[in-house]
């Protein structure tokens, strides 16, 4: 074999082992290649995966949050009685406050347990010199929780503003005067003012107490009749001041909560029902209507 022969058979064989090398060469790149894509499909699919479940659990927590925010609790009531309204005051208060009454006018009520009022009127005849007119009514009203309304004490507060400003609204009212009464219930307010009427002026004294869900409203009035003098407004005032406070102290016996008339009760109670109609449709009697009606009807009856 000739030198030339042997050289181009030496070259050929050199490009046919490069050929090699260099499939091989590419066989190896390509699996190289393929592991990064098998490796990023994986952690893509778990990402997946864990998103899936990060959703489906904060969905099912979403569900459990909604669930019990649509059934709030409510606290119940802490009084679930009322004293009977005619024996709210004791006796020696109402011989001080209505010493000729001889007996107290139950108001209406269709749950005695729920809302309650008495009434007593008083005339003291002096002969010629005239006659001392006392009229005197206490009403209870008790509010019970309710799931949609609300506790029974945050319905008693709505309440007890509206009867303070019921009592600060009367047409004809002189010498208006309204101020925070202490040691009375949780929170209470004296509104007094004097009011001319034919038979002679009347002094009206209104004590709208609230004591935990019960609301305690003590109207309280008087007048010198043909000729007596009128009677001190704050000897009346301090008169029905007195008279709220046992007042309250005897929503607060009837419950079982002691009887010292200051201050809130204490106990939540149990859960009670529903407030009855008879709390939400029939407003306690105003005092425009208590201080102008009820004095001039007796004292016309006796003059």
């Amino acid at each position: 074999m000739s030198e030339g022969t042997m050289q181009r058979r030496a070259q050929r064989d050199q490009r046919d082992q490069r050929a090699k090398r260099a499939k091989r060469l590419n066989r190896v790149l390509v699996s190289a290649a393929a592991v990064p894509v098998m490796l990023v499909a994986a952690g893509c699919s778990s990402d997946s995966d864990s998103g899936s479940a990060d959703a489906a659990t904060q969905g099912a927590g979403s569900e459990v949050s909604t669930s019990a925010s649509a059934s709030p609790t409510v606290q119940a009531a802490a009084y679930r009685t009322l004293p009977e309204s005619c024996k709210v005051l004791p006796k020696k208060t109402l011989e001080d406050l209505v010493p000729e009454a001889k007996s107290g006018k139950e108001g209406k009520s269709s749950d005695a347990s729920t809302r309650g009022s008495c009434s007593w009127s008083s005339l003291a005849n002096n002969g010629v010199k005239g006659s001392q007119f006392r009229w005197l009514n206490v009403s209870l009203l008790r509010f019970e929780s309710d799931q949609t309304r609300g506790a029974g004490d945050k319905l008693a507060k709505e309440y007890y503003a509206s009867q303070v400003k019921d009592a600060q609204a009367v047409s004809g009212a002189k010498n208006a005067k309204s101020e925070p009464v202490a040691g009375t219930g949780d929170e209470a307010t004296l509104v007094r003012y004097d009011l001319k009427k034919k038979e002679g002026g009347f002094k009206q004294q209104t004590v709208v107490t609230r004591v935990e869900n019960v609301v305690v409203t003590v109207d309280y009035n008087g007048a010198g009749l043909a000729g007596d003098k009128a009677p001190s407004s704050d000897d009346l005032t301090k008169a029905a001041e007195k008279a709220a406070k046992e007042a309250v102290a005897a929503v607060s016996s009837a419950n079982g909560k002691g009887g010292s008339g200051s201050g809130s009760g204490s106990g939540a109670g149990t859960a009670s029902p529903t407030p009855s109609k008879s709390a939400s449709k029939e407003p306690s009697a105003t005092p425009s209507k208590s201080a102008s009606a009820s004095p001039s009807k007796s004292a016309a009856k006796k003059s």
